[in-house]
């Protein structure tokens, strides 16, 4: 079985279990990328694509957790590289100076923010 078929069933059998009512999945493995797609957007609505755009509510932290993840493993990313290399606006972090002091009571930090922080 291609590896479109087997997504697309994957991505067809969540729908049909009534778990989302619509879905779009990718896999993606160096330059291999698959797409599938099932249902439609809401009711009446126009059918899903793989250009659909998506509102995403909270899901920011595991996806960026798991993409980190992924380039440590690949030897890209170090867990104590400081994210100033990539986020240069959070080079000179600031922290409060007692945790039950006012929040505009802030010092710099005595260290960095590292990739280790936020996975």
């Amino acid at each position: 079985m291609a590896a479109a078929d087997g997504l697309q069933q994957v991505v067809d059998a969540q729908v049909v279990a009534g778990r989302p009512p619509g879905a779009v999945g990718l896999v993606a493995e160096e330059d291999d990328v698959t797409v599938a797609s099932s249902r439609v957007r809401g009711i009446g609505g126009e059918p899903l694509t793989p250009n659909t755009i998506f509102r995403y509510a909270s899901i920011t932290e595991p996806i960026l957790a798991a993409a980190t993840i992924v380039l440590v493993e690949r030897g890209r990313v170090a867990l104590d590289d400081p994210v100033a290399r990539w986020l240069p606006e959070l080079a000179e972090p600031m922290v409060p100076r007692r945790l039950d002091g006012p929040l505009d009571d802030v010092v710099p930090a005595v260290r960095p923010i590292t990739v280790r922080a936020i996975c």
